[in-house]
């Protein structure tokens, strides 16, 4: 199981995520709407869900039923 980031990343992006996670599981870019967690490299440390400052992250498990698309979306965004 992984982390995933879902909406409230949207126009945020403030990336503290990405400066704590060891794993450098996190990416996106300018031309991205927010930041994504690439499911097959997260090691589910948890080091990102407390840096959040807009409570986008959330444990696979938990990840709200209105933003469960977010999970599926995460992991597209590596597949490319």
């Amino acid at each position: 199981m992984a982390y995933v980031i879902c909406e409230p990343c949207i126009g945020a992006k403030e990336l503290f995520c990405v400066d704590v996670c060891p794993v450098d599981c996190i990416q996106g870019g300018a031309s991205e709407a927010q930041m994504y967690i690439d499911p097959t490299q997260c090691t589910d440390c948890g080091a990102c869900e407390p840096a959040c400052p807009v409570s986008a992250i959330f444990y696979a498990d938990e990840v709200p039923e209105k933003w469960r698309a977010y999970t599926r979306k995460n992991a597209a965004f590596f597949e490319r």
